[in-house]
């Protein structure tokens, strides 16, 4: 294991963040030069039961799939079989006639297709495991392409290849395609081509492989007052979310992309493909730095540095996040069964570690920590009025109540630092700061025209 890292540190914020926001568990896998250097798992895979989570234990792996989809995508065309700007009318019969220009498989890949997200893998979740009202009762691929109708050609919004649009439903059409090309169906094909080569035993897509797999970890809805709450898996999500896996299985598919193709002697995908597939194709529309990119299946930016290649995933009742940075041989697999603090924080913070730095310096950290410390009850003058402040997300809200009414103002932050933090609203039409200082054990509030005290956590 690399010298710099610091397991303590990293146990001490894990079991911190699962304790905060009530996730059951937490499984984790540290690769390096190769090979597993760190594994464990923490909390329950069965909280009612009292059964540990294990780096074994069975998780969904949501949108992480989408990189073993873009995957099979490039070993066929690596083979011949398609190319990646071939249209997808090639090879799928869809409902829709793309107005703005021909969609590509490349656009799919990059979620470039100019059409905005249709939400049916939102709407399917929440129907399958009871928490939205939306009931879609999607049970194969070729639903989809039912959902997906003539008005399609209304919802599009850009020419392919002109605007980023997360779309689940493109990551299903390339399931199809698939299946189409090899001549087996998606599933099959990911195990005998991926999974398998892989020495991935212990992942799968159904009800039944995990029932004789064993160690799956149960699904929970985390609901708004921190209660868990035992749920259903949203079986029947394939090429865009349908994976199931463990750490462990990930780490062998973290160890294939650092060596460029490779595992185990055997060549899954060609150094020049794999290149292709955590290039960075299209700009994703966030603000500020880093920069964002999409390649294939992949999210691109630099992190500390160094490139990072990364993907959250989430089906609700179970989350993940895969890292790996290239340069570095480095990465890391994150799984959980619940919706809670966000994996992607906890696995950069570990690979903050494994690079030497000090990951209570990164600036989600920082300003996670600051905003714990604005929290709490504030007072005016002898306490003739009262304000409650509390976190939201990355925004406080602060809440003023009466037995008649309750006001509540999003704080929206502007500049975060231990000693002086700035906040504005809007009242009245008009940009509003707030400002907190922060000295020592005490915390000053100024308000509109007011000046209040922190007197209580």
């Amino acid at each position: 294991m690399s010298d710099v890292f610091d397991p303590k540190l990293v146990e001490s914020f894990i079991l911190e963040k699962l304790s905060e926001t009530k996730l059951p568990s937490i499984a984790v896998a540290v690769i390096e030069d190769g090979r597993v250097v760190y594994s464990r798992a923490f909390g329950f895979r069965d909280a009612e039961k009292l059964l540990p989570a294990t780096p074994r234990t069975l998780y969904g792996i949501g949108s992480v799939t989408k990189s073993f989809t873009a995957l099979a995508i490039m070993q066929l065309a690596e083979e011949g079989k398609l190319d990646p700007h071939d249209p997808i009318t090639k090879y799928v019969d869809i409902r829709f006639k793309p107005k703005l220009g021909e969609i590509e498989i490349h656009h799919l890949l990059t979620h470039s297709s100019g059409i905005p997200a249709l939400a049916y893998a939102e709407a399917f979740i929440d129907s399958s495991v009871g928490a939205g009202e939306t009931w879609l009762p999607i049970t194969r691929d070729e639903d989809i392409f039912v959902f997906m109708d003539k008005t399609v050609e209304d919802w599009i919004s850009a020419k392919p290849g002109e605007r980023f649009f997360y779309l689940n439903e493109g990551y299903v059409i390339l399931g199809k395609i698939i299946s189409n090309v090899s001549g087996k169906p998606y599933e099959k094909y990911i195990k005998d081509k991926i999974l398998k080569p892989l020495k991935m035993n212990r992942s799968c897509f159904t009800r039944e492989e995990v029932e004789e797999l064993g160690e799956w970890a149960q699904p929970y809805i985390i609901n708004k007052d921190g209660k868990l709450i035992k749920s259903r898996f949203p079986f029947g999500i394939t090429a865009d979310g349908g994976l199931i896996s463990t750490v462990l299985d990930l780490s062998n598919y973290i160890i294939m992309y650092l060596n460029r193709g490779k595992f185990d002697g055997k060549r899954i995908l060609s150094e020049q493909f794999i290149e292709t597939m955590t290039k960075e194709h299209i700009k994703m529309p966030y603000e500020g730095k880093p920069e964002y990119y999409y390649g294939y299946g992949w999210i691109i930016k630099n992190f500390l540095g160094q490139k990072l290649v990364s993907h959250s995933g989430s089906v609700l009742v179970h989350t993940a996040y895969v890292g790996l940075i290239p340069d570095k041989n480095i990465g890391v697999a994150i799984l959980a069964n619940g919706s809670g603090y966000p994996l992607s924080q906890i696995g950069e913070y570990i690979l903050a570690s494994m690079l030497g730095q000090n990951p209570e310096e990164l600036d989600f950290v920082r300003r996670e920590r600051i905003l714990k410390i604005l929290e709490g009850t504030y007072h005016t003058y002898k306490k003739t009025m009262k304000i409650e402040v509390k976190r939201s997300g990355d925004f406080l809200l602060a809440v003023e109540k009466s037995r008649y009414w309750e006001i509540t103002t999003i704080l929206v932050p502007e500049h975060l630092d231990m000693h002086r933090a700035i906040f504005y609203t809007i009242s009245r039409g008009r940009k509003l700061p707030v400002e907190f200082i922060i000295e020592d054990n005490k915390v000053e509030m100024y308000f509109e025209r007011y000046k209040l005290i922190k007197t209580g956590s």
